[in-house]
């Protein structure tokens, strides 16, 4: 196993940072790394927004459910799956933009999470730690109008970066066979390994927490997809012009 698969396999949420800066130099090759990923036919469709304003951080940690980390990370950045940018270089050459089509969201936002997880793993490689911040999409009209967001582009997630100020375990994955399939899809070896998987990551809550969080992926997916998620998003993203057609 060389360096980089050792990074990528000890990745770790972060939630609490230490008072350290980041310059922007440091802050400016870590985007640059996430310019560097694959992109769908050359569209780019991603714009980072870092934000350093505290009360606008503020804000936003409000807005992403009360994540106080938003505030305290060495620097914030809110990734946007941005179609106005290709949009106004195809008008600029006298094309016509096809607006709300389906495939150009999926584009835009594979895009966004690509470019994303570049900016992570650079973070990490130098010493850093990321929290993914999903939140953001709990109040995603709020989030846009503070960042003044225009039509064809929409905040996916919020991205904290800082140095560590805590060691937390790497959190156990799936087994490999369970997301890892040999010419079909089988589904016959879904049950054993998410009974497995539950054995693990009951131990892993059972230590990390000293005992007091004691639960299972699947009553973590019971309660997340056993109901609906963020409903307003569909009529949030058509306000923005992503109709889905």
């Amino acid at each position: 196993m060389n360096d980089v698969i050792k990074l990528l396999q000890s990745h770790r949420s972060i939630r609490k940072f230490s008072d350290k800066l980041i310059d922007q130099e440091t802050i400016n090759e870590i985007i640059a790394a996430g310019q560097a990923a694959a992109t769908s036919s050359n569209v780019q469709a991603t714009t980072v927004i870092q934000v350093s304003n505290p009360q606008t951080r503020q804000k936003l940690a409000e807005a992403a459910g009360g994540q106080k980390y938003v505030e305290s990370a060495g620097a914030f950045f809110v990734f946007c799956a941005d179609l106005k940018r290709s949009a106004q270089a195809c008008e600029l050459q006298g094309g016509a933009f096809s607006q709300g089509m389906t495939e150009h969201f999926i584009i835009a936002t594979v895009d966004v999470a690509l470019f994303a997880q570049n900016c992570t793993v650079a973070a990490e490689s130098l010493g850093m730690g990321i929290c993914y911040i999903g939140g953001l999409r709990n109040n995603p009209v709020d989030v846009s109008e503070m960042l003044n967001l225009p039509e064809n582009v929409y905040p996916v997630f919020g991205l904290c970066i800082g140095y560590p100020d805590q060691d937390p375990e790497v959190k156990p994955r799936l087994p490999l066979e369970s997301v890892l399939m040999q010419e079909t899809y089988d589904a016959d070896q879904l049950e054993p390994g998410i009974a497995a998987y539950d054995e693990h990551i009951r131990a892993y809550y059972r230590s990390r927490t000293g005992g007091k969080k004691d639960s299972c992926w699947s009553e973590e997916m019971r309660a997340l997809v056993g109901k609906e998620s963020r409903p307003h998003m569909r009529g949030f993203l058509q306000s923005k012009g992503f109709t889905m057609q």
